[in-house]
């Protein structure tokens, strides 16, 4: 049943509610709720009474004449609008009602941001035609949609939307190389990693909730099916192991050691983007674990790549500043090794945004870009502190580059590392042939990602 169809049978559900002859429903469903919420909490017994209440109140319904002479879907539309209305006033009561259920969240969650920072596609036997990290981005914001929605069979439709995009990416890959079509084997480690990547608040209890909650005779089929493969997908993450990935232990703990470390220094930027404030990671474990971890796993994508500039320590920049003398030149050295990558193009498939139009754009695009926007500013700032830049905690004196150039940090003149725009508009025709070359070739990957985008 599509989404319009149950907010369509809620409403309805509710109006036939307001019937003089629903008046014993309407008793008997307050009477429940009431009677419920003040049992403590018993997972099992709680399930069992709510789905025998369900399917005696829909036994009912067909009984009585509201619903006299109705087709089966509305019938079906009516059981959605209870089920809906009635764990919506219980959620608060039953949703990770036990402290051993919020004590598997936090390990869950926990085991995700470390595994998160080290496990690849290829340690998951992932082929790499599926790998798409447009489709596997959409794919993660359905999933962390879940915690938005209190009603169990809305809870599952983020968990279908969530397969749905990752099968159509199989699908569609599988078609492109001629192959056959892709099944579990193929389906359940793609869902495996885009689960860890998401890391969804609460999953444990939101899986809970809907098997214990969800009408039971609703669960069946594809729903059943993608449900099931994430059950898989938490197991195998709860119980990872390093012959699951194809590691070596030593090397597994090792990664888990540093990621560890990584994580109790604080949040990284995209989590201070999300969570609006935070303090910097401590430059010298980032630095040391990407060092550790980048040495023995192949870094992938632009993303990873960038977390490598989050922060470095002020003493690993100083000793590079020989090698790198100006913001301009860090710019000129990143278009260079663009350039020279054989896939270049997806290093930009991660930002749908880029080649997009004005007109293309809807009101549901205003939070993404709005965090991306945050997101970029961070990082800037993060480099330009990184490289000597003056000024205080504020953003302003960061973004404008302007602070007092007689200050000194670290033995480093900041302003002969950030240059004003009048003088970088004067530099060599060296660089403006390399930001050419850059240019030239972003069209011809607009072209490649969006065959419209071509000239007139």
């Amino acid at each position: 049943m599509e989404n319009a169809d149950v907010f369509l049978g809620l409403h309805d559900f509710l109006e036939r509610m307001k019937q003089p002859s629903a008046a014993d429903f309407v008793k008997s469903i307050k009477s429940f709720i009431v009677s419920f919420s003040n049992n403590a909490p018993d997972p099992e017994r709680d399930s069992a009474l709510v789905q025998g209440f369900f399917g005696q109140m829909e036994t009912a319904f067909r009984a009585h004449p509201l619903w006299a002479g109705c087709k089966e879907e509305e019938l079906e539309s009516a059981g959605e609008g209870l089920e809906k209305y009635v764990m919506t006033k219980l959620f608060t009561r039953v949703f990770a009602s036990l402290p051993d259920d919020v004590k598997a969240d936090e390990q869950l969650s926990e085991k995700m941001s470390l595994i998160q920072h080290f496990v690849r596609p290829e340690n998951l036997d992932i082929k790499p035609s599926f790998e798409n990290e447009t489709s596997w981005l959409l794919a993660q914001k359905e999933l962390q949609k879940i915690n938005m929605c209190k009603a169990p069979r809305d809870k599952l439709v983020c968990i279908l939307n969530c397969c749905k995009v990752i099968n159509h990416l199989l699908l569609n890959a599988s078609i492109a190389s001629n192959e056959n079509p892709p099944g579990a084997d193929e389906f359940l480690p793609v869902l495996i990693y885009v689960t860890m990547r998401a890391n969804p608040p609460q999953l444990h209890s939101n899986l809970l909730y809907i098997q214990r909650y969800r009408r039971q005779s609703r669960l069946v089929g594809e729903a059943a099916y993608f449900f099931t493969n994430m059950l898989s997908a938490e197991s195998f993450i709860s119980n990872i192991t390093p012959k699951s990935i194809s590691m070596e232990e030593a090397e597994y703990e090792k990664n888990m050691e540093l990621a560890r470390a990584l994580v109790s220094t604080g949040p990284s930027a995209e989590e201070v983007v999300a969570q609006g404030a935070g303090n910097i990671v401590k430059p010298e474990s980032r630095h040391q674990f990407l060092k550790e971890r980048n040495s023995s796993v192949r870094p992938r994508t632009a993303e990873t790549r960038s977390r490598t500039m989050d922060a470095e320590s002020s003493k690993d920049v100083v000793s590079s500043l020989d090698k790198v003398s100006s913001m301009l030149d860090i710019q000129n050295r990143g278009a260079a090794l663009i350039l020279k990558e054989d896939r270049a193009n997806h290093v930009f498939r991660e930002y749908p945004y880029l080649y997009s139009h004005v007109g293309d754009l809807t009101i549901n695009d205003v939070e993404e870009l709005l965090n991306s926007y945050k997101q970029l500013v961070f990082k800037y700032v993060c480099v330009c502190k990184g490289l000597g830049s003056g000024g205080g905690g504020g953003g302003a004196s960061l973004l404008s580059i302007s602070g007092d150039q007689g200050s000194v940090q670290n033995d480093v003149e900041p302003m002969k590392y950030f240059q004003e725009p009048e003088t970088v508009v004067e530099q060599s025709n060296e660089h403006g042939k390399q930001n050419d070359s850059l240019i030239a070739e972003s069209k011809r990957l607009e072209v490649e990602i969006d065959p419209t985008a071509r000239k007139n």
